[in-house]
């Protein structure tokens, strides 16, 4: 069963669903790649490891009980006397944490030049200090330089990367960077109620560029991970609040399936 929503599921940013479904579709999306190649390249999931204590990084590892779908009740109907006074609380403590996040490179054959890297940015690289600190690094690094970037960010929270010159609020937005265009690059701002765009892959000069159609490859994942029997659309969006359009947009939207 497709998701209910026609680009971009917002109920994936949910910390529950997010990390999984970041390496499925980066994974999925080298996939898309790959056969439209030539043998001049490949392309090549690579991973970086953050070490953080930030609180919102540590939200990335706990589950969201509520956005999962519903299942039987287990919990007893007797009646249990609670002293509240001697229970203790539950708190959260920041501590050390390992995160990994996977991005793309595409490659050249002969030479193995990085002539393309992929991002699809996570709440370390937008929220946390250090995260977000050192993917500002890498990015400055990129754009120095003779690689292409390409950056996906489906997350509506966090204050989008660096640009100059956007003219449409959008909640998403893909970044298509070419080193031979610096500091000019492509935007492409995505609402709530439209179609992931289809995805060029830049490579060196005379060389046709692979398509990714993106909204396919999200498709895909969504019914391979099982998400539409997995995801409680009853329960509110994750933050942050949205727009009074797109809020009166998404109850018109999830009324059929919140009515079952």
């Amino acid at each position: 069963m497709p998701s209910p929503f026609p680009g971009m599921d917002p109920y994936l940013e949910y910390p529950a669903f997010w990390s999984s479904f970041h390496t499925r579709f980066i994974v999925a999306i080298a996939d898309a790649i790959e056969p439209q190649l030539s043998s001049n390249y490949y392309v090549e999931v690579e991973s970086r490891t953050y070490q953080t204590d930030a609180d919102e990084d540590i939200l990335i590892r706990i589950p969201d009980a509520i956005v999962f779908a519903e299942r039987s009740n287990r919990q007893s109907n007797s009646s249990i006397e609670i002293a509240i006074a001697t229970q203790p609380e539950t708190v959260v403590i920041p501590i050390p944490i390992e995160v990994k996040e996977r991005y793309l490179e595409v490659r050249e054959m002969e030479t193995d030049d990085v002539i393309a890297v992929i991002e699809l940015l996570s709440p370390t690289n937008k929220r946390a200090k250090d995260g977000r600190a050192e993917y500002e690094k890498k990015r400055r690094q990129i754009l120095s330089s003779q690689t292409h970037l390409i950056e996906i960010d489906l997350l509506r929270a966090a204050k989008p990367m660096a640009m100059q010159g956007a003219q449409t609020v959008s909640p998403y937005r893909i970044l298509v960077s070419r080193s031979n265009d610096h500091p000019r690059a492509n935007l492409y701002p995505v609402m709530l109620n439209q179609p992931l765009p289809n995805l060029p892959i830049p490579l060196k000069a005379g060389d046709p560029e692979p398509i990714v159609e993106l909204q396919t490859v999200l498709n895909q994942v969504y019914d391979r991970a099982r998400y539409s029997s997995r995801i409680n659309y009853t329960q509110p969006l994750p933050p942050p609040m949205l727009s009074d359009a797109d809020h009166q947009w998404i109850e018109a939207l999830l009324a059929p399936i919140r009515e079952q």
